[in-house]
Formats: structure tokens, C-alpha cells, sequence
């Protein structure tokens, strides 16, 4: 938690951009994993965390803006809870503690919100949330996301969006506890060890840490396979372990962080050849970050230098620039170059993806690899984002392109047989992007290729 006056400020800045109405911020409540009182980790609404900063289930936030009211509803502990979970802070000294000195029953919420004023909503991602919504407003559940307010949600994304110095602090913390869990990676990446064991250690220090995963850990020698959380490998010489994890802050800020190194410590020729070019994009993508230029143009460049490295290599062919404007480029990197980070590690996409990361100047392409880039937009000054290019060998899809011809005049099949079992390298920083450029957040991470080598 901030201090009370960082609240106010931001629930100040979002009244200024409304004349009227009722700002509603749902807050999440405890999820069960198969009955009631057996529930996942809390994890409490990010934007009730930014405007609110109460991590607990149960509560609503409200902004009024006509009465320039800010109300809390939810419940003090009866004693029935305090003899299960022990005695907490009371809802009012907590609601205190973030500049609001208003709290109000849970039950009494619906009647508040059957004032004819507009009610200002965020677009819930919980069912349990949809259905709350659906009986306060008389909204059907199916129509809840389209009735969400557009300006609610530009108004949240523009102050989310660009991340303060105490904000910074938290996601530097975020990178370096995501740190500890990488290096521990790399030192266990030996001979017949196992993908699970890994997962088990890195939990232990995190846990240890008072700190959680800020997503499921990726952790596995079959890194063709983007999000493969099997975690059913032994690992041998000779493999390539992708590993890509990070942890949350004590204040809920994600890392995601990725890093790949050889079993055993050492790269082969052809190892060493990939991963090189997938340390150019990143190196090269980072540093042209700057406010003003669009993360399209980034990952478009950092395309370019993936194309014009396996042109060298053999493995495609052409000129670098007709092959990513046709798409070829896509066989060995599917995915776009990062996302926004922040308190969700792809930040704020719970509003929506398009809208978080694109504008009216830069629209979402619709080709298949450049499509998933899941930011594209113009960066701006304190603008936090992922930067995370990668090269992949994805038997399946090349089997499928080549059985179907697929830009032959851009990709060698043949060569690639000797490629089939390679996996993936995937290489991950997080950045934010100062007045003149980027920097990487956090304490270094081993990456050239002579620190991670044995």
C-alpha cells in the first residue's frame, strides 16, 4: 500500500475527467476451487488495488461525482470470523489509511445504485462480478461488457498507463524478486534433473519470499510450445531449457522476466548461432524505444533483424523486408514482441486488449504472427512494457506450410529438417520507457551468451 495521499491524487485525476455520474469499481471476492470455503489465493481487482488499495475480498469502491463523495462498501468482521481467521484491521482504519472516511454495509450497495444517475462500470472479468452487476443495474449478463463504459475504461487506461516513481520502485522489486528465481533456474539446469523440480524450488523461494507467481511459471525444454506449463521433462545435455517466470511485489506489481541457457552450460554451434540473433532483436528493440515511437514499428524491426539473421543462416531466404511484410517471418516467431506490464502482468488487457493497445493511429494487424502483438501503439514517457522476442521451431506448423506450399519463395524446408527437434529461445526483459529512451528495469539478469555459458 501507498500512502493515503497517492490514492486521493489518483482518484482526483479520474473525477477530473468526469462531469457526472457514479464511478463503480468492483473489488474481487474469494474464488472456490471445488466448494465454498475451500478457496484459490486472493487476488484482489487491479483497478480497485490502484484507486482503492485495500487488498481484501468483499468490497466495492464508489466515486460520486456530483456530491464529490468517495464511499467504501463492505462489511467489518463479525466474531464469527474473527474466531476463523483471526482479528484483522477494520474496514473503516483501512479505508482511512487510503483517504476515504466513508464506509457503508455491503447490503446496502444495491439501493445506493438504483439512483437514475449513469453509472460508470469497468467490464467484469469474474462471473461472480457479471451477475453482481447484472442484478444492481438490471443489466442482462450477456449485455454487462458491451454496457461497460467506454469513457470509464480510456479514463482508467490513460492514468494506469503511465506508472509513477513509487510505481517504478514496486516493479524494479517485482524484476529483482523475479531475478532470484532465474538465477536459481540456471544454476539447477544440469543432467536429469526434472522440469517439476525446478517448478518446486522456484516455488519454495517465492513463497519464502512472501511473494507469488505473477503468472504460471513456464519452465520447460520444449520451448516451441509457447505457453507449455507440462513441467514432465528430465532434462540432458544438450537441451535448451526456456524459463519464463517472474513474481509479484509485495503491492501486486508483476515481473516477466524470460531467459534460455543450455543444460549443462554449454551452447552447440547452432544454439549459439539462434540465440545471437534473438539477442540482437532485443537488444536492438529495446534500444530503439522512445516516447513517440510506435511498439508496431519495434516489433516490425525486430522481425526484420530475425529475418536477415536466418537469411544468413540458410534457413530463409529473399529480402528480410518482403519477408515480414508477407508474413513468412511468422513460422519461427508467432507471437508479437511484448505487452504493458504492470500491476497484471499484461496490463489492463482485462479492459481490453485492443483498446489498451491500440489507437486510432495504430490499428491491430490481422496477419497471422503480427496479430498477436498485443501492444502497438505510440509509447509514452513511464510507459512500462515487456520486450521478449523469440525464435521457435514448431514442427507442426512447418509441416502444415510446407504441405501446403506456404512462402516458398521465403523459407528453405529442407534445411530446416535438421531443425525439427531444436525447441525455442525466447529472451525477456521488462522496460520503462524514460524521457529519451528505455531503460531495463531491475538489477541484471545473466543474458550474453559468455555469462551463461559455463
Amino acid at each position: 500500500m501507498f500512502s493515503s495521499q497517492t490514492y486521493i491524487d489518483r482518484r482526483k485525476k479520474l473525477k477530473a475527467r468526469f462531469t457526472s455520474g457514479i464511478l463503480l469499481f468492483m473489488g474481487n471476492e474469494d474464488s472456490p476451487i471445488n466448494y465454498t470455503d475451500n478457496c484459490y489465493p486472493f487476488r484482489q481487482d487491479s483497478s480497485f488495488l490502484y484507486f482503492f488499495g485495500i487488498d481484501q475480498p468483499g468490497l466495492t469502491g464508489i466515486i460520486d461525482v456530483d456530491k464529490d463523495d468517495e464511499i467504501i462498501f463492505g462489511d467489518e468482521l463479525s466474531i464469527d470470523d474473527v474466531v476463523w481467521i483471526g482479528l484483522q484491521p477494520r474496514l473503516i482504519d483501512q479505508a482511512t489509511a487510503v483517504g476515504i472516511s466513508e464506509v457503508k454495509p455491503k447490503a446496502s450497495l444495491s439501493g445506493f445504485l438504483s439512483s437514475s444517475r449513469k453509472i460508470h462500470f469497468l467490464p467484469p472479468y469474474r462471473h461472480l462480478n457479471q451477475i453482481k452487476i447484472s442484478e444492481w443495474l438490471n443489466i442482462p449478463t450477456n449485455k454487462i461488457k458491451e454496457e461497460a463504459s467506454r469513457e470509464l475504461i480510456d479514463a482508467v487506461i490513460s492514468l494506469r498507463s503511465v506508472k509513477s516513481s513509487e510505481e517504478i520502485s514496486q516493479m524494479e522489486e517485482a524484476v529483482n524478486l523475479s531475478r532470484k528465481l532465474h538465477l536459481m533456474a540456471m544454476s539447477m539446469a544440469k543432467k536429469g534433473i526434472t522440469e517439476l523440480k525446478i517448478l518446486s524450488v522456484l516455488t519454495e523461494i517465492v513463497v519464502g519470499l512472501g511473494s507469488r507467481f505473477s503468472y504460471n511459471p513456464i519452465i520447460t525444454k520444449n520451448g516451441q510450445t509457447l505457453h507449455n506449463v507440462d513441467y514432465i521433462n528430465k532434462l540432458n545435455d544438450g537441451d535448451l531449457l526456456l524459463v519464463d517466470t517472474g513474481a509479484e511485489s509485495l503491492s501486486h506489481y508483476a515481473g516477466d522476466i524470460t531467459r534460455t541457457f543450455a543444460v549443462g552450460g554449454v551452447f552447440d554451434d547452432r544454439q549459439k548461432e539462434i540465440y545471437g540473433i534473438v539477442l540482437k532483436m532485443e537488444v536492438e528493440s529495446i534500444s530503439m524505444c522512445k516516447p513517440g515511437i510506435s511498439y508496431a514499428d519495434v516489433h516490425n524491426q525486430a522481425m526484420i533483424t530475425m529475418a536477415n539473421g536466418l537469411i544468413e543462416l540458410g534457413l530463409m531466404k529473399g529480402d528480410p523486408v518482403e519477408v515480414v511484410n508477407a508474413g513468412a517471418h511468422a513460422l519461427f516467431c508467432p507471437h508479437g514482441l511484448g505487452h504493458m506490464i504492470g500491476l497484471d502482468v499484461h496490463d489492463m488487457e482485462d479492459l481490453g486488449e485492443d483498446i489498451v493497445g491500440y489507437d486510432d493511429e495504430v490499428s491491430r494487424s490481422d496477419q497471422f504472427g503480427t496479430k498477436s502483438l498485443r501492444f502497438g501503439r505510440k509509447l509514452g514517457e513511464n510507459f512500462t512494457l515487456t520486450v521478449e522476442p523469440g525464435i521457435y521451431f514448431i514442427p507442426e506448423l512447418t509441416a502444415l506450410w510446407k504441405a501446403e506450399g506456404k512462402f516458398e519463395q521465403f523459407i528453405n524446408y529442407n534445411q530446416l529438417a535438421a531443425y525439427q527437434n531444436f525447441g525455442g529461445i525466447r529472451i525477456e526483459d521488462n522496460i520503462v520507457i524514460t524521457a529519451d529512451g528505455a531503460r531495463i528495469l531491475g538489477k541484471s539478469i545473466p543474458k550474453n551468451l559468455k555469462d551463461i555459458q559455463s
